[in-house]
């Protein structure tokens, strides 16, 4: 399972949250007036909060660290090989064994897996897997995982105590706006049709697309390819013309519930920042270039402004291996 998926998985939730009931042929005018709009909008970015807040969410992400050779010691200890922000000077021994990731813990020191206590060496499933595994530690506020980019795997460390969540400074928006709300035409593609998808560490992935929409705007009509399964809920990565000028310069997300008789709702008033505009250390997808708008979509998640800079630990950028 990909990250874009995760994020629309997550997303999803949020989406439920702020379903609203349309009424037919009700003029943009109107809808921005309407109480049932506002509050759904108002739902969505409370939900929206909470999920940012999350002891393991995006802005508790404090490390991604590359698994280069076949063993590494892993802690916040000068001579780990791997060097965490935070935990114990020795965690444990991160494994490559033909591909497969391995963890065995220090003695002495208190870990668990998927929610257990830890005592002896196991195999660490990535985000590519079924089930994924996550090792605790820090009384479990720390959080370490496995991910997989283009063949390579990297450990993933989010902690609750990372600065970039207690010093978060909370998301700005655009006014919302029921002109935003806008019903587009769902063009299918042949079954098993992908579209490849670079992140931002430079891997390409190929991702299904069911399909693309198409939505008019003052006159314009414009396109854009969507990810996701197909006659399930559609997942955009998009770029417009506020992109740096107003949103995070490498574009914005965009949820939408299913298809229903090949129309579906687009509410740019939701778009909304991928983690990489709260952490260095995510690995987002990147807009396709069909998806490079010649629009000002003001609506939505403007650039996220942290309270402070939060410095990066040297050994723990996001750089592609």
């Amino acid at each position: 399972m990909g990250d874009w998926q995760r994020y629309a998985g997550i997303a999803g939730l949020l989406l439920l949250a702020a379903c609203q009931r349309e009424m037919p042929g009700q003029p943009a005018a109107q809808k921005a007036q309407a109480p049932d709009f506002v509050a759904a909008e108002r739902q969505w970015r409370s939900a929206r909060h909470d999920e940012l807040l999350k002891p393991d969410g995006w802005n508790s992400l404090v490390g991604l660290h590359w698994i280069q050779l076949k063993a590494h010691y892993i802690g916040s200890g000068a001579d780990s090989g791997i060097r965490l922000a935070v935990g114990p000077a020795r965690l444990g021994l991160i494994t490559d064994e033909d591909g497969r990731i391995h963890f065995t813990p220090e003695p002495g020191v208190a870990v668990t897996f998927n929610g257990q206590l830890l005592k002896g060496k196991v195999e660490v499933p990535s985000d590519h897997d079924a089930s994924p595994g996550v090792i605790g530690f820090d009384d479990g506020k720390g959080w370490l995982t496995v991910i997989e980019r283009g063949g390579r795997h990297a450990l993933r460390v989010k902690h609750a105590d990372a600065a970039s969540r207690l010093q978060f400074a909370g998301v700005t928006y655009w006014p919302a706006d029921a002109g935003w709300k806008i019903q587009a035409r769902f063009i299918p593609h042949p079954p098993g049709k992908t579209i490849p998808i670079v992140d931002i560490i430079g891997v390409t992935t190929p991702s299904p697309n069911p399909g693309a929409v198409e939505f008019e705007r003052e006159g314009r009509r414009y396109r854009l390819e969507a990810l996701g399964e197909p006659g399930g809920e559609l997942f955009f990565v998009l770029a417009d013309r506020t992109s740096g000028h107003g949103s995070y310069p490498a574009g914005r997300f965009l949820d939408a519930p299913a298809v229903v008789d090949g129309k579906v709702w687009l509410d740019f008033n939701q778009a909304y920042n991928p983690p990489c505009a709260f952490t260095p250390f995510a690995t987002c997808p990147l807009p396709p270039p069909e998806n490079r708008l010649d629009l000002a979509i003001t609506a939505g998640e403007q650039t996220y402004k942290p309270v402070a800079t939060v410095a990066a630990h040297p050994s723990q950028k996001a750089t592609a291996p």
